[in-house]
């Protein structure tokens, strides 16, 4: 790792050569200059990790370099030095963007300190926006076929309402990132989006996820807990799989939504409440009505406005953005290098049903990541599953009107994957193939393949 980089900015040379000393000793390399002027043009031609600047500076004093540093919106963390300190200095100084503020005669070693902080503060705030965006690059609805399109615009006019949302699908479409889509364009995407999937609670524990307890409510208790509906309060509460929530707990999730409040387990004080509920499910609420599994009544109060996530198999013209934005993720991942889908390859995933929808192909690309070794993955690469079968192989000529045109698709497709097994050499796949060189150029030729 290259050492930190810290341009001192000073017009007293033996404050220069006293802080470059002893940082340089402590591992950092160091710049001066002795001038506003000269630290902008500093910064304007190479990177810093931090700036010490000197507030009373000849010409353009260090306040006004400070405001045209961060006018270049550079984050880059700066300390204020001042010979002439006061509270009022100091408040401007951090009130325009400065981290820290030290005062004349330095002490050598509280400098230190707070160059260390600063740095060190840098360092969490990069990893935190680092991090923040990972998660954000993977809560991304991705799609621009029409199905996608449509819903896209209706999440965006849904979104900075307070209408609860229902939203319909089968599993692995993406339900969870329309919630989330909903609350980041939501007026409530600074507080917190809570998730809780009913069909991974047993019954006998719902209450307490959703609701929390008080001290004593049971064995066990041996001090409050705060419940879902209490942590998504000014935010947004995700119900997952509402499908599976019992009777008993549809009724008094009914009455919070009812009267905005409820009340803790083993609690007989009421909480009030101000979240909006999202709920998702893939069953048929209606079927489910008339089973007696669902309440009716619940069920009007949550399908607002109803949101239907299509399954795969309905937008496949959308694979090959999710297969380019899986590989890209998983390769950063996985420190891998970028990969990329043969033709045949990607016209195969393309095909293929995808019964687990965009999940399913989630981990398929995932794992073809991890266990091809090369840069290109192939159609002999895929997980036998996903391969076509000899029916699958007959289907896809049946729609050529002529005997000739299907056998010429035939050709093309079966000498494009020889050439792909032989890494492009002609020779051996004209060796594979059963016929001459020449021959083979004639056929590539003619079916213009490259």
């Amino acid at each position: 790792m290259s050492a930190e980089r810290i341009l001192v900015v000073d017009d007293e040379a033996g404050v220069r050569s006293s802080l470059a000393g002893i940082l340089e000793d402590e591992g950092y390399v160091v710049e001066t200059v002795s001038s506003a002027e000269g630290a902008l043009g500093r910064v304007d031609a190479d990177r810093f990790d931090l700036l010490l600047l000197d507030i009373w500076l000849p010409k353009m004093d260090g306040l006004e370099a400070l405001a045209k540093i961060r006018d270049r919106d550079l984050d880059t963390p700066v300390i204020m030095i001042s010979g002439h300190g006061t509270i009022e200095t100091a408040v401007k100084a951090i009130q325009a963007g400065a981290t820290d503020f030290i005062e004349k005669p330095l002490s050598l070693e509280k400098t230190v300190i707070a160059v260390r902080n600063a740095l060190r503060q840098r360092k969490l705030e990069q990893e935190n926006r680092f991090l923040r965006e990972r998660v954000e690059s993977k809560q991304v609805l991705i799609g621009a076929s029409e199905l996608m399109l449509q819903l896209k615009q209706q999440i965006a006019i849904a979104a900075p309402t307070h209408g609860r949302v229902l939203i319909f699908g089968e599993n692995g479409t993406g339900k969870e990132l329309v919630a989330r889509s909903l609350h980041a364009q939501s007026l409530r995407s600074k507080g917190a989006f809570v998730e809780v999937n009913c069909a991974a609670i047993p019954e006998e524990l719902i209450e307490n996820e959703l609701f929390g307890h008080v001290k004593g409510a049971f064995t066990g208790a041996v001090s409050d807990k705060k419940g879902k509906f209490l942590a998504a309060d000014g935010g947004t509460l995700f119900l997952d799989e509402i499908g599976d929530m019992s009777l008993k707990t549809q009724a008094k999730v009914l009455r919070v939504l009812q009267e905005q409040k409820f009340e803790p387990v083993g609690s007989t004080t009421s909480i009030a409440v101000d979240c909006r509920v999202i709920a998702a499910t893939n069953k048929d609420l209606a079927e489910e009505i008339r089973a007696g599994n669902f309440r009716e009544d619940l069920f009007f109060r949550l399908n607002v406005i109803p949101f239907e996530m299509p399954p795969l198999r309905e937008r496949k013209e959308d694979i090959p953005l999710l297969v380019s934005h899986f590989l890209a993720s998983f390769c950063a991942e996985y420190g891998k290098k970028a990969k990329e889908t043969s033709p045949e390859a990607l016209d195969r995933l393309m095909s293929y049903g995808w019964p687990g929808n965009v999940r399913e192909l989630k981990n398929v690309i995932e794992r073809l990541v991890i266990m091809v070794t090369g840069d290109d993955i192939d159609l002999a690469d895929l997980p036998v599953a996903l391969l076509p079968t000899a029916d699958d192989a007959f289907e896809a000529f049946t729609d050529y009107p002529s005997l000739s045109s299907a056998r010429e698709a035939f050709e093309t497709h079966f000498i494009r994957r020889k050439l792909t097994a032989s890494k492009g050499n002609v020779s051996k796949t004209a060796e594979s193939l059963g016929i001459e060189r020449s021959h083979l150029y004639r056929k590539m030729k003619a079916y213009g393949i490259k």
